[in-house]
């Protein structure tokens, strides 16, 4: 692990934007981190957060998920998904809306989602659950420069969502770990799978090899001002580790032209694969080369 730790430590000193990172590996327990505990602007890693808040309703008997609801207009006046796009007044389940929330990270579900539980009761939530220095604040974030407080967005921990991940990922056979979610393990099974069903690949999953998988929710700030990505990694149905990266005060460019929010997602990537190249079983990585063994005569 210290090994892991240097490595990605010194990719996170090449860089001129602050980067805080949670890595958790599962076969060995080992924890590490960089900035885990400070806080950072959460963009839409907050619908993890979310997500569990609003299964838990379904699960108190509150909500359903065959619930329909209609979308209005005031709703679509966001920069993210796909359903600000459609003509106002259609109908979705509230699974659907769920589930549009994470894998394509749409703000106008996101925003009714949160209006339909409250954000008291999300952050009750997320206080019951461990997150404690996680805040949501908005339904959809307001419309800020790059230049915006902490105080003026949602913010998380990258430890924070980690460990989220990691109970979420225990839910799924533990009902003891599911019940401290307020949910069930077939409940954390469907978060499992809409967080795999995950459709914005550029970051932790970009350099993986084919038999990865990835559950996990990115994050875009205010005007490219931070990139995020946190998520379980699988090597084929094995969990590997939990890894989270946020990163904070983006330059708009970077000095060879590229934009900075790019290559702050290619960096999460790199921290993706180079935690991947370390604890996954490279034979079970096709055309990957194996080291030959040391010779003990």
């Amino acid at each position: 692990m210290q090994q892991i730790v240097d490595e990605l430590n010194a990719l996170c000193d090449e860089q001129p934007f602050v980067t805080g990172w949670y890595l958790k590996d599962l076969q060995s327990g080992d924890v590490a981190d960089r900035n885990g505990d400070v806080v950072f602007p959460s963009a839409s890693t907050r619908k993890i957060s979310i997500m569990m808040a609003a299964l838990a309703a379904v699960n108190a008997g509150t909500l359903r998920l065959d619930d329909p609801f209609s979308i209005d207009k005031a709703y679509q006046d966001n920069n993210s998904g796909t359903f600000q796009f459609l003509t106002p007044g259609f109908t979705i389940t509230f699974r659907d809306a769920i589930t549009m929330m994470i894998i394509v990270s749409d703000n106008t579900s996101t925003g009714k989602v949160v209006d339909i539980l409250g954000l008291d009761a999300i952050n009750a939530y997320t206080r019951r659950v461990g997150m404690l220095n996680s805040t949501h604040r908005f339904n959809i974030p307001p419309k800020t420069g790059r230049d915006h407080t902490l105080e003026e967005a949602n913010t998380t921990t990258p430890a924070d969502v980690g460990r989220l991940l990691e109970l979420i990922l225990q839910g799924t056979t533990d009902a003891d770990v599911a019940a401290k979610l307020g949910v069930t393990t077939d409940l954390c099974r469907l978060a499992l799978d809409i967080l795999l069903w995950q459709r914005m690949s550029s970051r932790l999953p970009n350099l993986l090899p084919s038999e990865a998988q990835v559950a996990h929710k990115t994050g875009t700030g205010v005007l490219g001002r931070n990139n995020n990505d946190a998520g379980i990694i699988f090597q084929g149905d094995t969990p590997l580790f939990v890894l989270t990266v946020y990163t904070e005060h983006l330059p708009v460019n970077m000095p060879d032209g590229t934009s900075g929010y790019h290559w702050a997602g290619h960096q999460i990537a790199r921290m993706a694969k180079l935690c991947y190249d370390a604890l996954s079983d490279p034979a079970k990585t096709e055309g990957r080369a194996i080291p030959a063994a040391v010779s003990t005569s």
